[in-house]
């Protein structure tokens, strides 16, 4: 089995829209580094710069 990546947190949005209408907030915030799963993202380049984009749910693990 392949390890889990390691990643750091560089933007979030507002939160998980609830079926009632209320943002459920994030636990994960910018600066946080976090393990996640590959293949569980979808990649973005701007700038030369690779971004993955992906849901707080396939974060693995939030590292202190």
């Amino acid at each position: 089995k392949e390890k889990p990546l390691q990643g750091k947190v560089v933007a979030v949005g507002e939160g998980k829209l609830l079926t009632s209408g209320q943002i459920h907030p994030l636990r994960i915030k910018v600066g946080d580094r976090v393990l996640y799963e590959r293949y569980g993202y979808k990649e973005f380049t701007d700038d030369n710069e690779e971004y993955l984009i992906m849901k707080e749910e396939d974060v693995l693990m939030i590292l202190k």
